[in-house]
């Protein structure tokens, strides 16, 4: 049997990037019951993607409450959907097996992880204050993505002067913006820019310098994009929604190590539910930007436990 619900988590304050801002994080829960064992797993439904909570809901719910993991690979396109069910069949075998998912999947046991923390879309002098409070964050990650960005550029360095900066300007430039801003990137320290063009429009990342390297986020899912990204971006962001699951995921990152770009593992904003399968894909990651629940006013019981910046293994009782 495979249970669907709806599940809203409030957010600590509104969340913004360039395509609008956020108050709460919707997501897609996922129980796999079968021989009286629980698996669960989560989404969060994209429009950037074409889905809503309620076409999510809808895929799922067609699935034949019997799938294997395999199978599901076919029945479902690459997206939220499959991410939900793929990860709660993971977790299903691993409590019904007694087996840690990581050894399922063949993998060593997963360590700690230091992720990004996110500081959203806002006016500059706003910016400056929310870098100033997570000063002593190694790593910060920069919501951008308009043709006014420079002045919080700076205030996001003035406010963090000891903090590596990551930029994302979530498809919100032209060619003409980026190569305008990215000798400054480099002169304030930013130590990446993720997919600065939008994924449809990206051609011009062949054409012009790319003076610090670029990942592509939207204009990379699964491991059938890897082809199109080519002299364009040198490293991945890796997101379970997009690649419908840690099945995909997984094949994913060994797939674009082995072509030469650096990983970096990422999420939608959601719950310790959905950061639980990212983490194992995250091992060994060049950045990881699994700052989800540190976004969130409340989240599952029980959660991922960070000290910090310092994301930790999850529990068993919640996933894996």
């Amino acid at each position: 049997m495979i249970a669907v619900t709806r599940d809203a988590f409030p957010l600590a304050q509104t969340f913004t990037i360039a395509r609008g801002s956020r108050t709460e994080a919707q997501v897609v829960t996922v129980r796999v019951m079968r021989d009286g064992v629980t698996g669960q797993g989560e989404c969060v439904p994209y429009a950037r993607y074409g889905e809503t909570v309620d076409s999510v809901v809808t895929e799922i719910a067609a699935l034949p409450g019997d799938i294997t993991r395999r199978d599901l690979q076919d029945a479902l396109p690459p997206g939220a959907a499959r991410n939900a069910v793929d990860c709660a069949l993971w977790d299903w075998h691993a409590k019904q097996s007694g087996t840690p998912v990581y050894r399922l999947a063949g993998l060593p046991a997963p360590g700690p992880v230091l992720s990004a923390y996110t500081l959203s879309l806002d006016a500059p002098e706003a910016m400056q204050a929310a870098a100033a409070r997570h000063k002593d964050r190694p790593l910060l990650k920069i919501k951008l993505g308009t043709p006014d960005d420079m002045p919080r550029l700076e205030a996001v360095r003035a406010g963090a002067p000891g903090a590596r900066i990551i930029v994302d300007a979530n498809e919100g430039w032209t060619a003409e913006v980026y190569a305008e801003l990215a000798p400054h990137l480099v002169r304030l320290g930013v130590e990446m820019v993720e997919q600065p063009l939008p994924a449809d429009a990206d051609g011009m990342l062949a054409e012009i310098d790319r003076p610090l390297p670029v990942c592509a986020d939207e204009a990379c899912h699964d491991r059938a994009s890897l082809p199109g990204l080519r002299g364009k971006y040198e490293m991945v962001n890796i997101k379970l929604d997009k690649t419908g699951g840690l099945t995909e995921a997984l094949a994913l990152r060994d797939a674009a190590r082995a072509g030469g770009y650096a990983v970096m593992v990422g999420c939608m904003v959601g719950s310790s539910l959905a950061m639980a399968p990212a983490h194992l894909v995250a091992q060994g990651a060049d950045i990881v930007d699994l700052d989800g629940p540190l976004l969130l006013a409340t989240d599952r019981d029980p959660a991922m436990v960070f000290e910090g910046s310092v994301l930790h293994p999850p529990p068993m009782a919640l996933w894996g």
